[in-house]
């Protein structure tokens, strides 16, 4: 619990002490109910809090995942930071979500460019391949989150009843560097399975010699 929280417990107690002091006193039966009802309010207001903080912690790391994690060479350092920021990537990518779900442009951006569908797989090849945290930094720490705050303000502004010239001006100012974002996103995503594609590549060449030697025996073998 932060400062603010027992800052805040604390003058709700005290309230609660003055009310119930008055009460006391005055043998009112309101004064009472009033006490009650302030001492349940703050119970479900710090149940409440207790909850929504805790369905934002990171989930628990099981045996498992943390035995493959020391398996592929990672220290307990960089598991936790790996987690912390697969965690909050997760948490942008959900609300990337919402906000495209909710405006009609940003989901003709979303149509032309794959870009949650990017974001989505990058995520989980993330997951695979734990120690190539690195490969994925411009995404990670720039192009993602950029986006994501592009789309609050351009979702925020857009929801004004009134809207100046100027106003128009840096929404369509901002819809084009979100496009730019858009593809971005989708590069980083191509980037990072760039060496899968080599393989396939390399994988396709190999199996063309193969068809290409079987064929030329069949050949052969039918003009004998």
């Amino acid at each position: 619990m932060n400062f603010k929280k027992i800052l805040g417990l604390i003058l709700g107690l005290m309230v609660l002490t003055v009310i119930f002091g008055i009460a006391a006193d005055s043998g009112n039966p309101f004064n009472l109910f009033l006490f009650f009802s302030g001492a349940l309010f703050l119970l479900f207001a710090f149940r409440s809090r207790k909850k929504a903080a805790h369905s934002q912690e990171i989930p628990a790391l099981s045996k498992k995942r943390e035995a493959a994690y020391l398996a592929s060479g990672m220290t307990a350092r960089e598991i936790e930071v790996f987690r912390e920021t697969l965690f909050q990537t997760k948490q942008q990518i959900d609300r990337l979500q919402k906000n495209i779900q909710d405006n009609a442009k940003l989901k003709a951006i979303d149509l032309r460019h794959d870009t949650l569908k990017a974001a989505k797989a990058l995520f989980k090849e993330l997951v695979k391949e734990p120690i190539r945290l690195h490969d994925a930094s411009h995404f990670l720490y720039t192009h993602l989150p950029n986006m994501v705050d592009l789309t609050n303000k351009y979702i925020e502004i857009n929801q004004h009843e009134v809207k100046s010239r100027e106003t128009y001006e840096k929404m369509e100012e901002s819809v084009q560097i979100i496009d730019q974002l858009a593809a971005l996103i989708t590069s980083d995503y191509q980037n990072f399975v760039s060496d899968d594609l080599v393989d396939l590549d390399v994988e396709l060449s190999i199996a063309k010699q193969s068809l290409k030697r079987d064929n030329n025996y069949n050949q052969a073998k039918s003009h004998e």
